[in-house]
């Protein structure tokens, strides 16, 4: 046994001296702008990449870089993981700037995740760095990507605090089950505080739609009691937390607290709620004022495929879709409300995905045209989340929306 784990352990090594020699690697002579990150927002990853940055000193981060195991039956061996830190979007990644993830350096390996955790000083003249984790399936070569602020103009100040499941794996997901627990560990003080917002949030509004949706003037919020950290902290709730370890400063760690059936549809009257971004007007309204909602969403599905069995197909795809955004883009509001998650109902995962420092960029292939047409969704500096970002509207989506949106009515999409 003893002899099958070192040999295993020299064919890894041997491994990645071969492929980490090859000069043509995903980083080199590359920039972040220019990296294609659209396996992050792919319904067939096998992993999902995250980074989460706590700030321990002035200059000095501690590196969370929990990976999900999606596929089943993982090994280390089936991926090559590396990380770089770079001062800028435009800045060339070279072959010098990317650090091995290896074996050795795993922090834990749960039957969920592989967690590394590596320590970064950022010079204090440095206005801005961002770490770039990555990832290659060695079996068939696909590239997972993700970044992450450790100073930016698009971030208040990084958190003291992190967030934790029972077995010390960073808080990875975008929301948290009412009635779940997490612990929480910071370095400043003993006591941490809670805010809870009990917030609903409309749907928005179509792409085309250049008139500004209206804002919601007033915020409740609720101050809870203060709680130790490192205790159990239980989420009773609907709606989203903010838990911080300084009140006088703006960093602190959102906490989406949802139903127990999120991502997935919780009943007839959410559902009718759904479908508006493939209902006229006049459809949508028929549906909210029904009285049986489920006969009013069965005539709606039939009536617009003309067909049961499509209907069936067209049901299950919709919501699929519904539920990957309420995975991908959940903030303090539900995944599919947001404006990426709306793209991403009606357009499916984009070919191609890009970022900036003040913006994301999504490329889709045209409808019966060679054209490509790109989303472009601007970066809100917020309070809650470092990662808001809202769609800049305009007239000339709306031919190619209508378009999907055709589709979508035919019973004809598929992703």
């Amino acid at each position: 046994m003893k002899f099958q784990k070192l040999q295993k352990s020299i064919q890894t090594l041997l491994l990645l001296l071969v492929i980490w020699s090859v000069p043509q690697f995903a980083f080199a002579q590359a920039t972040l702008q220019n990296l294609n990150q659209s396996l992050r927002y792919s319904r067939y990853s096998r992993i999902d990449l995250k980074i989460i940055p706590i700030k321990k000193a002035e200059n000095s981060f501690s590196v969370q870089m929990p990976i999900e195991k999606i596929e089943d039956n993982i090994e280390f061996g089936d991926y090559l993981f590396s990380y770089a830190v770079v001062n800028s979007f435009t800045e060339e990644i070279t072959d010098e700037k990317i650090i091995p993830l290896t074996e050795d350096k795993l922090r834990y390996d749960t039957d969920r995740h592989f967690y590394f955790e590596e320590n970064i000083e950022v010079p204090a003249d440095q206005n801005e760095a961002y770490v770039v984790l990555w990832a290659k399936d060695t079996r068939q070569g696909d590239e997972y990507i993700y970044h992450a602020d450790l100073r930016s103009p698009y971030i208040f100040e990084t958190p003291s605090l992190g967030a934790y499941f029972s077995n010390n794996i960073p808080f990875d997901q975008n929301f948290l089950i009412r009635g779940q627990a997490l612990l929480f560990k910071s370095n400043q003080g003993v006591n941490l505080f809670s805010f809870y917002y009990p917030q609903e949030f409309n749907v928005p509004v179509p792409p085309m739609e250049t008139k500004p949706a209206p804002v919601q003037k007033e915020v409740d919020v609720i101050e809870e009691e203060p709680f130790l950290q490192n205790v159990p902290k239980t989420f009773d709730q609907t709606g989203y937390y903010f838990i911080q370890s300084d009140t006088t400063a703006p960093a602190g760690v959102l906490v989406k607290t949802v139903n127990e059936t999120f991502p997935k549809v919780a009943d007839w009257d959410e559902m009718v709620q759904m479908v508006v971004y493939i209902s006229t007007r006049r459809e949508h309204e028929k549906l909210l004022e029904a009285e049986d909602k489920k006969r009013a969403l069965d005539e709606y599905w039939i009536n617009m495929t003309k067909s049961e069995d499509i209907s069936k197909t067209l049901i299950r795809e919709y919501f699929r879709q519904v539920e990957f955004a309420n995975i991908l883009f959940t903030d303090f509001r539900e995944g599919w409300k947001t404006d990426r998650g709306m793209i991403y109902v009606v357009m499916g995962p984009p070919e191609e995905v890009y970022f900036n420092v003040d913006r994301e960029v999504w490329v889709y292939g045209g409808v019966d045209s060679n054209s490509k047409i790109n989303f472009t969704f601007a970066r809100v500096k917020n309070v809650l989340t470092p990662n808001y970002y809202q769609l800049n509207r305009s007239r000339a989506y709306q031919p190619e929306w209508f378009k999907r949106i055709t589709l979508w009515r035919s019973g004809k999409i598929a992703f």
